[in-house]
């Protein structure tokens, strides 16, 4: 029996500065293929176009990687494609603290993807902003879930969590 999702977000990267350093790395790419090029002249050899590979699997990796968050009675779904493909569930007898947050991307966690903290603030699956689902679950282990509706997560989780 499926329940009734009471929040629901699907994230992706979409800005413009991470997709500016790709189109900067695949420039700068191009330039040194084709000043190698000139070099060889007769001996190019087509491995020379290898390092292209780097930037368009950067691009394409961008692209379709997303995160998709849903909370409902039986917990919190998780999927980071291109990390997961089935959600990762998070049930409630499990969840310790489920609050919604604001954090430091880049201090708290080394900036956004699927990221570890250092410093104990524990696993995080983020794409944007500075807002996200804290999770503190019963054994002391913890994941940041980033959202761009910090509302209506709160909305959601207070059907769950009960406020301290």
């Amino acid at each position: 029996m499926e329940s009734k999702v009471l929040f629901k977000e699907t994230q992706r990267f979409r800005q413009w500065w991470i997709w500016l350093i790709l189109i900067a790395a695949f420039g700068v790419t191009i330039f040194a293929i084709i000043k190698e090029y000139k070099v060889m002249q007769n001996n190019f050899n087509p491995v020379f176009l290898a390092p292209l590979l780097i930037p368009i699997l950067g691009f394409v990796l961008l692209f379709y990687s997303r995160l998709d968050t849903e909370i409902d009675a039986e917990g919190i779904q998780v999927r980071f494609i291109p990390f997961h493909f089935k959600f990762k569930t998070y049930n409630w007898n499990v969840i310790g603290q489920a609050t919604v947050t604001t954090y430091n991307p880049v201090l708290d966690y080394g900036g956004y993807g699927l990221r570890f903290s250092l410093f104990g603030k524990g696993k995080a699956y983020n794409v944007a902003g500075n807002k996200g689902i804290q999770l503190v679950f019963k054994d002391g282990r913890k994941l940041l879930i980033g959202t761009q509706k910090p509302d209506e997560a709160a909305q959601a989780l207070s059907n769950f969590i009960p406020k301290k």
